[in-house]
């Protein structure tokens, strides 16, 4: 694998000597990562990007900054591929971090800049991140009757304590050597998960109970699509009454605008939406919980229902509209008014044997 991924970095250092040796600006196609370049594909159900493309020439003021951006970190990508090691984001930034000879421009100035130079190497190079041997931050909990080996070590996930398994960027090396679960449960925010795990809720549903404690990683995604095509195990995702929490469950089924490019290991068509929904706020009296919407909640929940793959749902377009008749969100956490325990003995075990889903 280390090899094809060098051959990769070295074809793109070998088209730009060409060019020099036909006294040609040097140039590198990018492909755009814009909406204009995203289509929906409705028998995959994933969001793709398209063949549009730009070029990027060093011999040109509003693109040279950022070719020498991609040139720096596909070194450094080289680099690490030599020695069979890897680099966190932060660490690629401080790595090309430096001054431009003869000038006083920095090769870049925020961390920011070489991590799109990162995104644009993996559309130039078809290589993805992990790949690049480049990783980001560990983010998120797991907790199931799982067992695994991860860089030559077996880690039961049931027998972490109250932490769990720490998931990490990079889960391609990661083998199932005993996987015992109906379903998987993922749920943005880490206190949900705490209080499932907490309640024994993986252990008495038999499942695998999985938080990113914020942005779900890429990480993540790849552990949850794993889970999902390996094991034949449905994702069930656990979010808030909210535009946000709609645009996280689009987000994890049908790939991002941002990542398009990677949707092939990452997203979940299958996955199916288990949180709060118009229905549960009616049925459990959670209106006295509302929080009120504001300009940008309003803004993000028109760009929802939107999207061509919500437009002709009209369960979907349901709750999208009573929650702009309402004007308001409601969270998870609304639940615990019903008693500390009341999501994991009653509400998710009730919609998952009666299949209250939305998908």
């Amino acid at each position: 694998m280390t090899n094809k991924q060098l051959e990769k970095l070295k074809e793109l250092g070998n088209d730009i000597i060409k060019d020099i040796d036909k006294n040609k600006n040097p140039s590198i196609d990018v492909p755009i990562r814009t909406l204009a370049n995203v289509q929906f594909n409705q028998k995959t159900k994933k969001l793709e990007l398209g063949k549009k493309s730009a070029k990027r020439f060093f011999f040109n003021v509003g693109h040279a900054k950022k070719f020498l951006q991609t040139l720096a970190v596909a070194s450094v990508s080289k680099e690490l591929l030599g020695l069979d090691k890897n680099a966190h984001l932060r660490d690629v930034f401080y790595s090309i971090k430096r001054t431009i000879p003869n000038t006083d421009v920095n090769i870049v100035d925020e961390q920011s800049e070489s991590d799109k130079a990162i995104e644009d190497l993996e559309l130039i190079s078809d290589l993805s991140r992990e790949q690049l041997h480049i990783t980001a931050n560990k983010a998120g909990s797991v907790v199931g009757s799982v067992v695994i080996e991860d860089d030559g070590d077996i880690i039961d996930w049931s027998k972490l304590g109250s932490g769990g398994w720490s998931i990490p960027s990079t889960v391609e090396k990661v083998k199932f050597k005993k996987v015992n679960a109906k379903f998987v449960l993922y749920m943005e925010k880490a206190g949900t998960w705490e209080r499932l795990r907490e309640d024994r809720f993986w252990e008495k549903q038999k499942c695998i109970i999985v938080s990113s404690h914020g942005q779900t990683t890429r990480g993540i995604r790849r552990l949850l699509q794993r889970l999902n095509q390996e094991h034949n195990l449905p994702i069930y995702v656990l979010a808030d009454f909210d535009p946000w929490g709609f645009y996280i469950y689009s987000v994890l089924k049908f790939g991002s605008i941002n990542l398009a490019h990677a949707s092939e290991t990452m997203a979940l068509p299958k996955a199916k939406f288990l949180g709060i929904t118009a229905d549960d706020i009616e049925k459990y009296n959670l209106k006295k919980h509302f929080i009120k919407m504001k300009e940008i909640d309003f803004t993000r929940l028109k760009q929802i229902m939107n999207y061509e793959w919500f437009k002709n749902n009209k369960e979907w377009q349901r709750q999208f509209k009573l929650m702009n008749s309402y004007k308001a969100k409601v969270e998870i956490q609304s639940l615990s008014s019903r008693g500390i325990t009341f999501i994991s003995e009653k509400y998710l075990p009730e919609k998952i044997k009666e299949a209250k889903f939305l998908d």
